[in-house]
């Protein structure tokens, strides 16, 4: 049983059986003005356990292990008789928590209801950051957000408490940013309901991304199904110098492996170059690891990561960390299964773009870039801040650079905000003069909040259909994402380069070589940016914005209107009917690349992610139609209209019809958002072939009981028609590893075969037969 003993020094959770856990700081606590029930005790890592797993697999496979493997086998539920092969077999994991922002949160707590637990089983947090938009700045912009969205942020609350979830409010900032201060520490495993969560690798956790019936089975006491990660190394040798950051590392690494290229595998950094990245440097690296496709990035454990632990009041933890120093950093002679070797000395600033991630640049090179493919040169906005930049290193150097601009008389020429990554970093920021610096350039500060990297944002500069740049320090770029404006061409990079850009207004500047001019007419250049890896004076942790359930929840009640058009109770979906799927109509067959953007808009759709029926109404209205290549126009084969995508699938649904949907390479890349797998289920369909898959995307589809399958032969793609009619067979016999058929029944009576593949196992395939993991979950309660 665990008691508590508080003294002047600290709050120490004390075990009776001994094993040495991890203590926090309660004078900091104090200091703070924060509640210390944030940091909940039984959160903490038992590192002996770790250990002793540890030691149990590296027995059996009599090899030394990445970090990687260390922190994830670490956590497996039977280390004695899991199989353990990497990038085939599935694991069976104990995760230590859980997190969901408030735009996952809402479908993420509805299953958990509908679930019938009383209470989660791991510690779990709720995070308000996406229901805000940007639109005049962070005050009045919070205010708007609390009153919209009052009703979805009540339910969030009310089920929080009910059901033990810690619940940070509108204001607190970015899940990810809050996670990296409180939450995340060297060997933690945790899971958010978010694709960016990997950014608590900075800390040397391992931190994955999932959608919301993945959470629901940890928060319900589930051992977490993954499938056992490749490791992808990335040896960093020299240091970071001058212009160029930690967001280089990744934005280089993303052009080397391209937006599938870590798919499946973890990205392990590790190498003498580490120890010149800041802890919130290494946080960037990982966060955008999304991009790649890797199920998550790490760092081993270092000064810096003690020195950010100390920072925020988590000394205690550091302390421990370093008795078990050995656990946190990878194994002399490990190996990896792809080896990429980055000489920051030799690393230049780069830029990412436009309309995908990986398309990389030296910043150098980008003008010439722009000027040969007609993109637009006149950067319109710069927007620094999001999950992946808003450290108080980011907006130093950020900072930096504006005060040489102001010192030489020169503002932005381009708008210029600024999005703060916690309540913790606006406060500071603001104690410390770099909110006035940026302010005084131009910026607007914006909510602690996602906004435009989410497509939260009420711009109003542009037209729709306007061709335009924008330069961000954000993580990704898709066509649209930003301002709902498929013609905004977006470009990502650091936040100090995006604000030299932002003050020179073009592309076309590298502030390595290139001059600017004084308001006296002075030519000058910008020196290097510089930025204190953490204040001098500590953080200024701002307002107390979390709210911790109370101990028994049981009594509370959590309401949902029938006529609400916001929130909707669960309906099951039905089980699978114990035949092969016949005649099935492909709804559409998608050209190019199809994000879960494409899949479940973002930006004003946000407001529906906790009402499966109305936010189904934007079911892939961003993909592009083979047939007339045409986004969210295609032919109704029941009437021979065209119609809406959703409208179609509404129809097929109500006259008994089931469809498939077709599609090309990494299909459902991009956020983690279930609602990409729950849509498609709600309105009828069956099945998702596609060349291949993103990982969240696939697991979310089998979750929901929707078979994703995989062409055995690529150039099948070819072979489907739009007015097809095709069957999938072999569902009696559906097992592991075993091909699956469909019979392609083209309009003018003539028909083929072509073999499709699956990554089901065995518990999956029962999900898919129960109609669901939930459904499946409720036949074994």
């Amino acid at each position: 049983m665990a008691t508590y003993c508080l003294t002047a020094a600290r709050l120490q959770l004390v075990l009776g059986n001994g094993a040495r856990r991890l203590h926090i700081s309660a004078a900091y606590r104090a200091n703070a003005k924060v509640s210390m029930s944030r940091f909940e005790p039984t959160s903490f890592i038992n590192y002996e356990r770790l250990q002793s797993n540890i030691d149990i697999v590296r027995s059996r496979l009599n090899r030394p292990l990445t970090l990687s493997e260390k922190i994830v086998y670490g956590h497996l539920d039977d280390p004695k008789n899991q199989e353990i092969d990497r990038g085939r077999t599935y694991l069976r994991l104990r995760p230590d928590r859980v997190a969901m922002q408030d735009a996952t949160a809402q479908m993420a707590m509805l299953q958990f209801i509908s679930s019938g637990l009383p209470r989660v089983a791991v510690p779990s947090t709720i995070h308000c950051d996406h229901l805000i938009e940007a639109q005049t700045g962070g005050e009045k912009d919070l205010a708007r957000a609390k009153e919209i969205n009052e009703e979805v942020y009540n339910f969030l609350s009310s089920a929080g408490a009910k059901y033990g979830v810690g619940f940070w409010k509108p204001g607190s900032g970015i899940i990810h940013q809050i996670i990296l201060e409180n939450y995340a520490y060297p060997g933690v495993m945790l899971i958010g309901t978010d694709s960016h969560t990997p950014n608590g690798g900075g800390l040397g956790s391992i931190c994955i991304g999932v959608g919301g019936a993945d959470a629901v089975d940890v928060m319900a006491g589930i051992a977490w199904e993954l499938k056992c990660p490749k490791v992808i190394g990335v040896k960093l040798t020299g240091s970071l110098s001058g212009w160029t950051s930690p967001k280089d590392v990744i934005l280089k690494v993303a052009g080397i492996l391209t937006v599938k290229g870590g798919t499946g595998a973890i990205v392990e950094y590790h190498g003498p170059g580490v120890d010149s990245i800041s802890c919130t440097g290494m946080a960037t690296i990982c966060n955008m690891g999304a991009e790649i496709g890797a199920t998550t990035s790490v760092f081993p454990y270092n000064h810096r990561m003690k020195t950010y632990l100390e920072k925020t009041g988590r000394g205690d933890i550091a302390a421990v960390a370093d008795q078990y120093a050995d656990l946190l950093v990878p194994d002399e002679g490990c190996e990896y299964d792809e080896l990429i070797e980055l000489n920051l000395d030799e690393l230049k600033p780069h830029i990412n773009g436009p309309f995908t991630p990986d398309l990389a640049h030296p910043v150098s090179e980008i003008g010439a870039a722009a000027e040969k493919h007609g993109w637009p040169m006149e950067v319109k906005v710069g927007l620094i801040g999001s999950c992946t930049n808003s450290s108080y290193e980011d907006m130093g150097r950020a900072a930096s650079v504006a005060k040489q601009a102001l010192d030489k008389g020169l503002k932005c020429k381009a708008i210029f905000t600024v999005t703060p990554g916690s309540e913790q970093i606006r406060a500071t920021i603001e104690r410390d003069g770099y909110s006035k610096i940026l302010g005084d350039v131009g910026g607007v500060v914006l909510a602690n909040a996602c906004g435009p990297c989410i497509g939260q944002w009420d711009r109003q500069d542009v037209k729709k259909g306007d061709k335009n740049t924008i330069v961000t320090s954000f993580n990704r770029n898709f066509t649209a994402r930003n301002d709902a404006n498929p013609a905004t061409h977006c470009f990502v990079t650091s936040p100090e380069i995006v604000t030299a850009m932002a003050i020179a207004g073009t592309l076309n500047f590298d502030p390595e070589t290139d001059y600017l001019t004084a308001a006296n007419g002075e030519k000058f250049m910008l020196d290097p940016p510089y930025g204190d890896e953490l204040p001098a004076k500590d953080f200024d942790p701002g307002q107390d914005t979390y709210q911790h359930p109370p101990p028994d929840g049981s009594s509370l009640k959590v309401d949902v209107s029938p006529k609400s058009n916001r929130l909707q109770l669960l309906t099951p979906f039905d089980k699978w009917s114990g035949g092969d799927l016949e005649d099935m109509r492909i709804l559409i067959k998608v050209k190019g690349k199809c994000t879960t953007d494409h899949i479940s808009a973002a930006g004003p759709w946000l407001k529906f992610r906790g009402h499966l029926d109305n936010i189904s109404n934007n079911m892939l209205i961003g993909a592009v139609n083979s047939e007339n290549e045409a986004i969210n126009t295609l032919k109704n084969y029941l009437t021979g209209e065209y119609d809406g995508v959703p409208d179609v699938a509404r129809h097929y649904k109500a006259h008994g019809v089931s469809w498939v949907v077709v599609g090309d390479d990494n299909y459902g890349e991009g956020s983690s958002r279930e609602h990409a797998a729950l849509e498609p289920r709600h309105l009828g369909g069956r099945a998702i072939i596609v060349k291949s898959f993103a990982r969240i995307h696939e697991t979310n589809l089998k979750k929901q009981g929707v078979l994703p399958l995989t062409f055995d032969d690529p150039s099948d793609y070819d072979k489907i028609c739009p007015d097809d009619k095709i069957s999938i067979q072999g569902l009696k016999t559906f097992a592991p590893g075993k091909p699956v058929t469909a019979v392609l029944k083209h309009s003018d009576g003539s028909e083929e075969s072509i073999v499709l593949l699956h990554s089901f196992n065995e518990t999956q395939i029962e999900w898919f037969q129960a109609g669901s993991a939930l459904n499946r979950m409720k036949e074994l309660m």
